[in-house]
């Protein structure tokens, strides 16, 4: 039998914008860190009609990618669930509707009405009014500007008893970067972030740092390259879950640190690529 439709009257209303969802972090610098996948927030009126559990939908978030985000001043967080809406998928999928749109996952206890999901694609609709606002101020300031788009991502797919995914399509970090308009302008950049991140001492070996193998970049990389195709480069930064259980929800907070370290250390490099563009800093 069909899903049914959630009661309008009672739900729909809860699809408030009313509460800051996302927060920006202004300063004078041209990089900006920011972590969309992060939040975990849902009202309890639409948490009531959610079908999975806590921990699951934390295992399909990005938890503390929010942290990280400290390694630039410029700084984009977002506090709501992607369960809500998600902000990395182009607008007409930013809801999950069906198991196919959320990995085989089915999310809901009833569908959410058009009135939910209008509201939910009003949250969407304002995030990039300000993100195009931000970052417009950064292009007219500084010329050029740098999105370090941090995610992290499941490599334990099969099951918390499992042997992990093949590592040789899987590497610790994957920096995507295949929407770049024009990788020529940007390439010195590209290479001394990811030979930065190569050779960093990681627990006594190095990681497995490649380039568009896991992932190519999300729907924001892909916007922010549409839309200031001659000043914008967004690294979509995908941390392997290797700082983590990916089951349990346990949370080894000396490798988070020790990544946070890492991605701090790869900073002065990206800043002397864009002092070698012209960038004033």
């Amino acid at each position: 039998m069909d899903k049914p439709i959630c009661d309008p009257e009672s739900i729909a209303r809860k699809f408030s914008m009313s509460r800051r969802q996302w927060t920006i972090c202004r300063a004078e610098g041209p990089i900006v860190a920011a972590a969309i996948h992060d939040g975990h927030d849902l009202s309890e009126e639409v948490a009531a009609f959610i079908a999975i559990d806590e921990a699951t939908r934390l295992r399909e978030e990005d938890p503390c990618t929010y942290r990280m985000t400290s390694i630039a001043d410029n700084r984009l967080t977002v506090s709501a669930s992607r369960f809500l809406v998600d902000l990395n998928r182009p607008r007409e999928k930013a809801v999950y509707l069906k198991p196919e749109d959320a990995w085989g996952l089915d999310v809901w206890k009833c569908l959410p009405n058009d009135k939910m999901i209008a509201h939910a694609l009003g949250l969407y609709d304002l995030f990039y009014e300000e993100l195009y606002e931000f970052l417009s101020e950064l292009k007219e300031r500084h010329g050029f500007f740098v999105v370090l788009d941090l995610h992290s991502y499941n490599h334990r797919r099969k099951g918390p008893d499992a042997p992990p995914e093949d590592p040789r399509m899987n590497p610790d970090i994957n920096v995507g970067t295949a929407t770049l308009s024009d990788r020529t302008l940007w390439e010195p950049l590209i290479e001394t972030f990811m030979s930065d991140l190569q050779r960093f001492d990681y627990f006594g070996r190095t990681l497995d740092v490649r380039e568009n193998v896991k992932f190519q970049g999300g729907y924001m990389a892909e916007w922010i390259h549409r839309n200031f195709k001659e000043s914008g480069c967004v690294l979509s930064i995908e941390i392997k879950k290797i700082f983590m259980d990916e089951w349990s929800g346990h949370i080894d907070l000396l490798q988070v640190e020790k990544i946070h370290t890492l991605l701090k250390s790869a900073m002065p490099g990206i800043e002397s690529s864009l002092k070698k563009m012209g960038v004033k800093l």
